[in-house]
């Protein structure tokens, strides 16, 4: 697979001197996950951009663009809306981060690659299209599924979410639209709350949202058996265009805010999955993972997988700190 990376330091800066779970030191650990496999001079990179902002008023509304670049503006230290930590730079960061996975989308869907790897900060799936939450401003994943509609002609999108916390920016964004498909599994009871079994969609959207909430304690058993029984059949169903990946990490073992029990090679598998949806045509976009330990393995493991290589070549290679 041609697999390519989307990451620049400017990803770095949002929370910069603030402590936060959230941290720049999580993109550090990215980075360094990659160079230690030996995959990060061999990705070809995509640029970041700025988004615009018709692309943003893909997903939100024009109020929330208002205020959250004046919250910004004012340096208070959390936007207005709801509980997610700014600094003077966020807004800039942002839309950074949203642009930048906008250009994966050219990139994969005008076959300059087969699946990229975003390495964004701030993650995107808590932002509703009117209230940013959680750790988020900007629907990262939302926008490119909406972007590659809009753009490129992608008639269904699917996007798989496995990060701990139950994505319902992106749930709330597409209930009711049936062009998008949003899959997840999370953790149970925790934040935001969201994300029950029946929570299924609305109106045209009927039967394309599919939640499995797990309780804490939960790992490869049950994860990679709803992906295979459930999100495997139901994408031969759907035949998507386009598969997005939110791409949390905070669902590996030892990660702090959540008590899943994925391995690397959990991660690794679970990508295999995924990508034998739509030929392999995947964005993967960084949303959680807060252990910089735990982030840097995973995410290794991850992109690993969405070149091709298997778990030995991994292993071998951060032994060697030979390329893959």
């Amino acid at each position: 697979m041609k697999t390519a990376l989307m990451a620049d330091p400017i990803f770095r800066e949002h929370l910069a001197g603030r402590q936060h779970p959230e941290r720049p030191e999580r993109f550090d650990a990215v980075m360094h996950g990659l160079a230690q496999a030996g995959l990060l001079d061999r990705l070809p990179r995509i640029d970041s951009r700025a988004a615009t902002e018709e692309e943003l008023l893909l997903c939100h509304t024009p109020e929330y663009l208002r205020i959250a670049r004046r919250d910004v503006a004012s340096g208070i230290p959390y936007l207005s809306t709801g509980d997610t930590d700014i600094t003077p730079n966020s807004w800039d960061v942002a839309v950074r981060a949203a642009g930048g996975v906008l250009a994966a989308v050219d990139a994969v869907l005008t076959g300059a690659a087969d699946n990229v790897f975003c390495a964004v900060r701030p993650p995107g799936h808590h932002a509703t299209a009117s209230r940013g939450m959680g750790f988020c401003l900007l629907n990262n994943i939302a926008l490119a599924a909406r972007y590659a509609q809009r753009k490129h002609g992608i008639s269904r999108a699917m996007i798989v979410d496995w990060d701990v916390h139950h994505g319902n920016g992106t749930q709330e964004i597409f209930y009711r639209d049936r062009s998008v498909f949003f899959f997840s599994t999370h953790q149970w009871p925790l934040y935001p709350g969201t994300g029950r079994a029946d929570e299924t969609g609305e109106g045209e959207g009927a039967g394309t949202t599919m939640n499995f909430p797990f309780p804490a304690g939960s790992g490869r058993h049950e994860i990679l058996q709803a992906v295979e029984n459930s999100l495997l059949p139901a994408a031969a169903r759907y035949q998507p265009d386009l598969v997005l990946i939110s791409a949390g990490f905070d669902s590996r073992a030892g990660d702090l805010l959540g008590r899943f029990t994925l391995t690397d090679a959990d991660f690794a598998d679970l990508t295999r999955r995924v990508m034998e949806i739509a030929s392999g045509r995947v964005i993967s976009v960084l949303e959680g993972g807060y252990s910089l330990e735990g982030l840097s393995a995973a995410s290794a493991a991850h992109v690993c997988a969405l070149c091709g290589a298997d778990d030995r070549s991994l292993s071998s290679a951060r032994g060697s700190g030979r390329a893959l």
